[in-house]
């Protein structure tokens, strides 16, 4: 290779690491960091700071010093997009006045970064002057397809357990707390779920049933603000009250049909807390 095209090549490398952001240099030689351990030659030892004057504390010295400049958290963009999502998502859910409003308020609301990637809002199903209401986590690929909530293989799952117990979905209503499919099936951030909790909230004041029930932890730990597990939160009875509620709801929570279908173990102790639901509807009744 002539100088000509080394110096050339050489050229076309340092472009390439500008465009690609290298645009500083941090230090006078270059650093063979595949030789082992390497002292920077040339580099000006600090400063040591000057003694104290007679009488002076010790300490004075860091006291007096500079402050280290203040950095900006990058979160904090995030933190003020969230938290303008849910005050925007409080009002619009707040005004509405029926459930078909607040489908077109979930419509219109960009909020909720999940609506970019899902193909469909699921927004509820069943029968909504139903006395009971049942409230999941999210859609899954079915859901997010045919825009219902637990039409899958996990809600045919559902829709049996409670099958066994005389309800199906013209005398039970069902929904999520997340109105649109988290990509994968992954886990919602804690953003997500708050930028949807308000309209979760009125959703429930608007069907305004007699018996909530939580499918799966994640529905029952966002409502009722707790932090247990779905083993420590199922078989027991809550009070679930909204600030627009006028009367509290009692609620449950029942193990998630996907987490049935990979524990069926488990199932004797959904079958018993199915039968706990109906006691309860039929002294509600």
């Amino acid at each position: 290779m002539t100088e000509q095209a080394r110096r050339g090549a050489n050229l076309a490398a340092l472009a390439w690491q500008v465009a690609a952001g290298a645009d500083e240099a941090i230090g006078e030689a270059p650093v063979p960091r595949y030789r082992g351990p390497h002292k920077p030659t040339g580099a000006r030892p600090a400063a040591e700071p000057a003694p104290p004057m007679p009488g002076e504390p010790a300490t004075a010295a860091k006291r007096d010093a500079a402050p280290p400049p203040r950095r900006e958290s990058s979160a904090s963009p995030r933190l003020a997009a969230s938290a303008e999502a849910s005050r925007t998502a409080r009002h619009l859910a707040e005004a509405a006045q029926s459930l078909q409003a607040l489908e077109d308020a979930l419509k219109a609301f960009d909020g909720c970064p999940l609506k970019e990637t899902a193909t469909n809002l699921v927004f509820g199903d069943g029968n909504p002057r139903a006395d009971v209401m049942l409230v999941g986590e999210a859609p899954g690929a079915d859901e997010d397809r045919l825009g219902k909530p637990f039409v899958g293989v996990s809600g045919q799952l559902l829709d049996r357990m409670l099958g066994w117990i005389g309800l199906d979905r013209t005398n039970f209503y069902i929904t999520n707390v997340l109105y649109w499919r988290p990509p994968g099936n992954r886990q919602p951030t804690a953003a997500e779920i708050a930028a949807c909790l308000p309209f979760v909230e009125r959703h429930i004041e608007l069907v305004d049933p007699r018996l909530l029930i939580f499918v799966g932890a994640a529905s029952a730990k966002t409502l009722l603000g707790r932090s247990e597990g779905i083993m420590r939160l199922r078989g027991q009875w809550f009070q679930y009250q909204s600030r627009g509620m006028a009367r509290p709801i009692p609620a449950t929570a029942i193990y998630h049909p996907a987490y049935l279908l990979r524990t069926p173990m488990q199932k004797r102790e959904a079958w018993r807390d199915l039968l706990a639901i109906k006691a309860r509807l039929v002294e509600l009744r």
